[in-house]
């Protein structure tokens, strides 16, 4: 946990200079406004991407433009189960992508989720809390798999006791079942 905050740190920092955004229209097709983080129809306007890493499981790319910033997170994933965990939990997240304002439906290749940040959001919404949002679901999200996974876990212990012990009743001597009484 010690290594948690000055990476948390050192994201909050760098999205805080990346959204300076400002209102941007296409140089390409007129009166249309789209995010050049996605449209990457100007080189110019495309800020250097910066990937910050713990370590080489988790980490995050912030890919910033004129007018929008796309942040990408890959989350610890330290076996199969979470793994599992945290495609379903990003599957479910994702399906839900209207009720997150900054959330895409599809993250960037190689990361678990994204998430979108374009002028208009930083019009209408402060920019700080934002940054907060997307540092506040980094903390959350590995609470959110460890918890499940203990969750996963436990339920297997019970159903794994259970199964064992009507196992071990079924091949007891005489314990009962029309079965083995007729044999003993």
């Amino acid at each position: 946990m010690s290594t948690l905050r000055p990476y948390l740190n050192a994201v909050r920092a760098t999205l805080q200079a990346a959204l300076c955004l400002e209102n941007f229209s296409s140089q390409v097709v007129e009166r249309h406004n789209k995010p050049e983080v996605e449209v990457r129809s100007s080189k110019e306007l495309l800020l250097q991407p910066v990937v910050i890493s713990r370590n080489d499981k988790e980490k995050v790319l912030i890919e910033g433009s004129i007018n929008s910033v796309r942040v990408s997170i890959a989350v610890k994933q330290a076996d199969e189960i979470e793994k599992i965990l945290c495609h379903k939990f990003m599957r479910f997240m994702m399906m839900r992508a209207e009720n997150f304002f900054i959330l895409r439906r599809k993250p960037v290749e190689g990361y678990d989720i994204s998430f979108l940040i374009t002028n208009f959001h930083t019009e209408q919404m402060y920019k700080h809390k934002l940054v907060d949002f997307v540092i506040h679901f980094m903390e959350e999200i590995d609470k959110e798999i460890s918890e499940m996974k203990l969750s996963v876990n436990a339920r297997a212990r019970i159903v794994a006791e259970e199964f064992l012990k009507n196992v071990s009743n079924l091949f007891s001597p005489c314990s009962g079942s029309a079965f083995i009484i007729a044999s003993c």
